[in-house]
């Protein structure tokens, strides 16, 4: 049985676009309790803060519950759920699921491979996270879930075919917007190599974002993060919008995120194409969180 492939092929509800990652973070939580102790069940009722939580930092900004993805999971064949009735799901209902005492692992065969094979579980949590998230966020994410990931070795198994990445986006979008961040100007560099400046997909390259300078930023490594993040986002008229959940009370929060909160985002130079409509239009509705702080007068 390919585990890697099983991870690549997690049955998601998807349409146009729309995030739903809830599985692959139901599945990267698993591994990391795995890691933590092979022999664990995971309690919904224990567990369901947890998953609360990651739904709300790295998932989607419409409100969802993880009590989803601990059933539906186990239609991929990853995860199997008990209660105190035997094997098998009571269904979605978060009162039933926590009155049935219901638990949630992994699948009895990967728990097997697993420890057949423990390079294994990195794999498929890289599998997981190149899919699924931008790179900014899998150290934060890895720490979020309590994964100690060690580099992968994949030369004897090698990852499912799927999509590559264009290595020459960073440089394309770097030269486009002149190597300066477009919300905040920072253009620092070491002799001739710019540091602290990254590409940043608008609309995730695992959401299908192209990797196209239209679909990219210039952006420190500050408001990368916080762009991914949902902190900050991109409205109409390309202005850089700052979340009102946002709080931060020091002259340097103030100075480096707030200030920026209706300011003009730094375009690219004259003859390229800035950030499509559309691709902003996904960020706002699936990365940005909540409403956006009224610009400074």
């Amino acid at each position: 049985m390919d585990w890697l492939e099983r991870a690549t092929s997690l049955r998601q509800w998807s349409r146009d676009g729309v995030r739903a990652p809830h599985k692959p973070l139901l599945l990267l939580y698993a591994l990391g309790r795995f890691q933590a102790d092979a022999e664990d069940e995971l309690r919904y009722s224990s567990v369901e803060a947890d998953l609360k939580r990651l739904l709300a930092e790295y998932g989607p900004a419409r409100v969802t519950t993880p009590a989803y993805p601990f059933h539906h999971l186990a239609n991929d064949e990853v995860w199997e759920v008990r209660t105190d009735r035997g094997p098998g799901s009571p269904g979605t209902a978060v009162t039933t699921l926590r009155a049935s005492g219901a638990t949630g692992r992994l699948a009895p065969d990967l728990r097997a491979a697993l420890r057949r094979e423990p390079s294994l579980l990195g794999r498929m949590a890289r599998v997981l996270l190149d899919l699924h998230f931008p790179p900014s966020l899998h150290p934060d994410l890895c720490e979020a879930v309590g994964l100690e990931l060690e580099l992968a070795e994949t030369g004897a198994h090698p990852v499912p075919e799927r999509r590559l990445r264009d290595r020459r986006m960073r440089e394309l979008v770097l030269t486009a917007y002149e190597y300066q961040c477009a919300f905040c100007g920072y253009d620092g560099m070491i002799g001739t190599t710019p540091v602290a400046l990254e590409a940043a997909h608008v609309r995730w390259w695992a959401y299908d974002g192209p990797d196209d300078v239209d679909n990219g930023l210039c952006l420190c490594s500050l408001h990368h993060k916080l762009f991914d993040k949902g902190v900050l986002g991109m409205g109409d008229g390309h202005v850089v919008m700052v979340s009102q959940l946002f709080i931060g009370r020091s002259p340097a929060a103030r100075d480096h995120v707030t200030a920026l909160a209706g300011r003009r985002v730094i375009g690219p130079q004259p003859g390229i194409r800035p950030v499509a409509a559309t691709h902003r239009t996904w960020h706002t509705s699936q990365v940005f969180k909540g409403s956006p702080r009224p610009g400074a007068a």
